[in-house]
């Protein structure tokens, strides 16, 4: 009979491919500003906090924190890399405005984080307490970036069309939420369940409103499962994961 342990590990790497997956998806919009050197209208702010958002995961996952969640760290640190790549080639072809913005927000993320790790580690002892504060932090994170999609739905919503909507990112996510919902309840993590319970569900809304709207949606829209028309990127689930 296969343990818990390894079934977990499965579980998670398993949620390693998925996340690895969003984390590539604004590739394409990266590939369009490094052929047009100009980042035009693209907003660098969800990468920002995408940044954020890993580097807080990261931290949970270190074993002086939350022991045992190896899997959250390494897909969390691969998606720092790629947010760190995404924010690069963002600030060579921004205007100075542009890459002032970034340089600030990001020296203030750090001053955050640092902050954060340092009362962490100096005031709170016991890897339960830490797991507990660090945990808290990385699901309002979250769970303000959750509220991201609202526009989008609400927009679906009034417009009785899902062109605006793309299929695939949707049921990626949704999909997402899902495994990494397993992985916290096959060994009980309340931070990494409510997280990805919340990334599930938003992403089982956006699936339930394609469904309900894609008949109504004008034929001449552009295929949103293949090439959305607006593009949004939130930090998703407890591995950080972003979509575009």
């Amino acid at each position: 009979m296969v343990s818990a342990e390894a079934a977990r590990n499965v579980v998670g790497i398993i949620g390693n491919v998925i996340s690895f997956g969003l984390f590539l998806s604004p590739v394409p919009t990266f590939w369009k500003i490094i052929k047009k050197k100009d980042t035009e209208e693209f907003k660098p702010d969800p990468y920002m906090a995408t940044v954020l958002n890993c580097l807080f995961w990261i931290f949970y996952g270190m074993p002086f924190v939350h022991p045992d969640s190896t899997l959250v760290v390494t897909i969390n640190a691969v998606g720092l890399a790629l947010e760190v790549i995404y924010l690069t080639i963002f600030v060579v072809y921004a205007s100075p405005k542009g890459r002032k913005k970034v340089g600030l927000w990001l020296a203030g993320e750090v001053i955050f984080f640092a902050a954060v790790v340092l009362i962490t580690l100096l005031c709170v002892h016991g890897t339960k307490n830490r797991s507990m504060v660090v945990g808290i932090i990385c699901d309002i994170f979250n769970i303000i970036m959750y509220s991201s999609p609202l526009t989008i739905m609400a927009k679906v919503i009034k417009t009785k069309s899902v062109e605006y909507m793309p299929f695939y990112l949707s049921l990626t996510n949704f999909l997402n939420g899902l495994i990494w919902t397993a992985y916290a309840l096959i060994k009980f993590d309340i931070y990494i369940l409510i997280s990805n319970s919340l990334g599930a569900l938003s992403g089982l809304v956006q699936l339930v409103l394609y469904a309900w709207y894609y008949k109504s949606t004008p034929k001449d829209s552009k295929d949103v499962a293949g090439k959305p028309t607006a593009e949004v990127q939130l930090s998703d689930t407890a591995t950080g994961a972003a979509r575009v």
